[in-house]
């Protein structure tokens, strides 16, 4: 059987055409389920009895709701998606996603695997290891299926998984979002992160309009390579080599998450090191970027600890001070385990 939802107006038109059905039917298709937001073949009723029918032969419409939401003192609310039929009591077959509430915004953080290859030591959906792929419909069913799907204003990639180990399913997820016969969403409104990937992000950066945002953490290579072992087969300087490349000048932006860890890459050197692969003399061109501080969340197994509000005061003032715009993000649903590097899909762990 053949999942309709996820699938693109391109893929819709060549299954059309292998069971003969007229031309405009994929557009109507794409209508019904991005649009409309059926969840039944049955209601697309400007098809024909005979097309339905057909399709409720050989497809079907994989939308579920999520399974379980916990809910922060500070509204952000975490839900847990089913996505894999696998062992009754494992962990590997759920996902999470975050919405962030804030004034006139809502934006969802979603992710793109179960676990994660990258295995970065900070992070705790790493600690679990890869256990598989969503699907472009499976990271579609976490926008389209929260209570507050229609009120969202952003989304970012920035859940479980390493989006540009996932190409085809981020980016054909994407497309959906952002064409004309999908949500029509402006890409601007979504971000995709990265370690660095660096071949697929430069195809991701040609392919797509999306916001771009590169987990960085630190300038130094070995030290880097301490936090996240990808950095030896994608070190950040090449990347940066890479991004240079590129003009962020006009509204698509280009930022870099920086998680601070106390004593570990919270200094001024640090701090100048940036400035010098962003802006220095040493590297090739200029980088028109934003680098965001994240504050670390603790947990259990990582011997890494919190910078203090000071030192990340000091560490962004520095960086706005020679010319690279700098921000603190606000932390949110710690209580929940559901803020940066947190996020584990485990069923056991969740209680409404």
């Amino acid at each position: 059987m053949i999942n309709l939802f996820g699938l693109t107006l391109t893929q819709l038109q060549d299954l059309c055409l292998t069971e003969g059905f007229p031309k405009f039917t994929a557009k109507q298709i794409c209508d019904w389920l991005y649009k409309k937001r059926v969840l039944s073949i049955d209601d697309m009723t400007n098809l024909s009895l005979k097309v339905r029918a057909r399709l409720n032969e050989i497809a079907f419409i994989g939308r579920s709701f999520p399974v379980d939401c916990q809910t922060s003192k500070d509204g952000t609310k975490k839900y847990l998606f089913k996505v894999a039929e696998e062992a009754e009591h494992s962990s590997h077959q759920y996902v999470e996603a975050v919405m962030i509430p804030d004034a006139d915004r809502a934006t969802l953080c979603i992710s793109c695997q179960r676990g994660c290859k990258m295995g970065c030591h900070f992070c705790v959906t790493g600690k679990q290891g890869f256990h598989g792929h969503l699907s472009a419909a499976d990271i579609l069913n976490q926008i389209f299926s929260i209570p507050e799907s229609e009120m969202l204003t952003n989304v970012v990639y920035m859940g479980m998984g390493e989006p540009m180990d996932n190409y085809d399913n981020v980016l054909a997820s994407t497309q959906v979002m952002t064409s004309g016969w999908g949500l029509a969403w402006s890409p601007h409104r979504i971000t995709v992160s990265s370690v660095g990937i660096t071949p697929m992000l430069k195809r991701f950066i040609e392919e797509s309009e999306c916001h771009v945002a590169v987990s960085l953490h630190n300038p130094y290579h070995q030290e880097r390579l301490q936090l996240m072992p990808m950095e030896k087969t994608y070190p950040i300087l090449s990347c940066l080599d890479m991004l240079k490349q590129y003009d962020w000048t006009g509204q698509r932006r280009i930022s870099f998450e920086y998680t601070m860890f106390r004593g570990v890459n919270d200094d001024l050197g640090h701090a100048a090191e940036l400035v010098r692969l962003f802006r220095g003399p040493n590297r090739t061109g200029h980088l028109f970027c934003r680098v965001n501080l994240i504050r670390f969340h603790e947990s259990e197994g990582v011997d890494l600890h919190t910078s203090s509000q000071q030192t990340m005061e000091q560490f962004q003032k520095y960086l706005n001070d020679h010319g690279v715009i700098c921000t603190i993000r606000a932390s949110r649903g710690e209580d929940i385990m559901a803020a940066c590097g947190l996020l584990a899909g485990q069923a056991e762990k969740t209680n409404k």
